[in-house]
């Protein structure tokens, strides 16, 4: 990267070049409260990008595993399992036999290992910390190619539904292992550093800017995923072809990784703030259009444009989440707070979606839900993001 700075970078240097702010300039709030000068963020190294390549491979076996769900999905619905609505509870809480394996345990284990991995980049990039979140969340679009493919084949081929889950249980061991040897922390812990800034928990709670940032961040996954979990199942039901059903999700999978890299590199110059809000706009647009979406061709292009621009969203969620933080020591809180939240908008949103349509078999009621709850978190986001911008007098937020 042409601009990526030629030796490591102290605190103190970047909040003294924060008086004007610069494309790849600090998080607003980092810059006015330096952290402590013995702390260097390298933007760079061997380190830094084996760091980001074990972040990718958890993305890659934890989300990227899970927006794979169509295919269960669509597996379940047709097969006379149960209703969509009661099979959207699976991707987030299952039923009996599968609770303790997809709902509990991949539930808490993708929780324990996603916020983590994110948290570590913040130890090894600064100017181009979005990009770097940016490549670690391109794992869940490219988990969310390989998956429904090799699921799809599997579960309804010669291998059949148990073997087919094995055989996706195996990969994801292996890039888990990978991921664990490489990712490493670089800064000292707690009692190394000595006295030094301490978490005010009370001070976030009420920072209600960041509130107002956390409830957008809520709407906009509450209505984002359902194009995800019931893609395959529209294209079935309005009797398209049954390979393009089979192949949906793999491709709104594979244009969000262009979405994640592409608009994170534009965050990194204009700021994440400024580019979640109207991506987010854009996202809930184009859930209106699934309306069209009854040819062929109509559903390439939706999924298309739909994975590139929410495959962005998720990825603008870590960096827009650490605007908020007062130095790195509240990276990992203000994070963790902002998915645990969310947690609950994932856990609802496709349950309702599915309630909405098995109501009468009308596909406008969950498509509008969608969409007016995503608008909404849009708007909540874009009045965060005009605050803090107005309260630092800068617009690159």
């Amino acid at each position: 990267m042409s601009n990526t700075p030629t030796s490591p970078e102290t605190d103190v240097e970047s909040s003294q070049k924060a008086e004007t702010p610069t494309p790849g300039s600090l998080s607003i709030i980092e810059a006015a409260q330096p952290p402590s000068p013995a702390i260097t963020v390298p933007d760079g190294g061997l380190q830094a990008w084996l760091s980001v390549l074990g972040g990718f491979f958890v993305c890659v076996a934890t989300f990227g595993y899970s927006n794979s769900f169509g295919v269960y999905q669509d597996y379940y619905v047709l097969k006379g399992a149960s209703s969509s609505s009661n099979v959207s509870w699976i991707g987030s809480l299952q039923y009996y036999q599968l609770v303790l394996a997809q709902g509990i345990g991949m539930g808490i284990g993708s929780g324990l290992m996603f916020v983590p991995t994110m948290s570590v980049q913040a130890h090894h990039w600064r100017v181009h910390r979005s990009l770097a979140m940016g490549i670690v969340m391109t794992g869940t679009g490219i988990g969310g190619l390989i998956f429904p493919i090799m699921l799809n084949r599997l579960i309804n081929g010669h291998t059949g539904f148990a073997w087919g889950v094995r055989a996706t249980a195996f990969l994801n061991l292996g890039l888990l292992a990978v991921a664990n040897s490489v990712m490493t922390t670089r800064l000292p812990s707690a009692k190394q550093r000595g006295p030094g800034p301490k978490l005010d928990m009370k001070a976030i709670l009420t920072d209600w800017p960041y509130l107002v940032f956390l409830l957008g961040l809520f709407l906009i996954l509450w209505g984002m995923f359902f194009p995800y979990f019931y893609l395959q199942l529209w294209v079935n039901v309005h009797g398209l072809s049954a390979t393009l059903g089979l192949y949906t999700i793999a491709i709104l999978n594979g244009a969000s990784i262009f979405g994640r890299t592409l608009l994170n590199m534009l965050a990194d110059r204009i700021g994440p703030l400024n580019v979640l809000w109207p991506v987010a706009t854009v996202t809930a647009a184009l859930m209106f259009v699934m309306f069209s979406v009854t040819t062929t061709a109509a559903t390439i292009v939706f999924s298309i444009f739909y994975g590139f621009f929410s495959g962005a969203l998720i990825s603008m969620m870590p960096p827009t989440a650490s605007r908020f933080a007062n130095g790195l020591h509240e990276m990992g809180l203000r994070l963790g707070l902002a998915f645990f939240s969310s947690s609950f908008a994932l856990l609802t949103g496709t349950p309702i979606a599915g309630a909405l349509y098995d109501s009468g078999g009308q596909w406008y009621k969950p498509v509008v839900f969608s969409a007016v709850v995503m608008f909404a978190g849009a708007a909540c986001v874009l009045f965060a993001r005009h605050h803090v911008a107005r309260a630092k007098g800068t617009r690159l937020v």
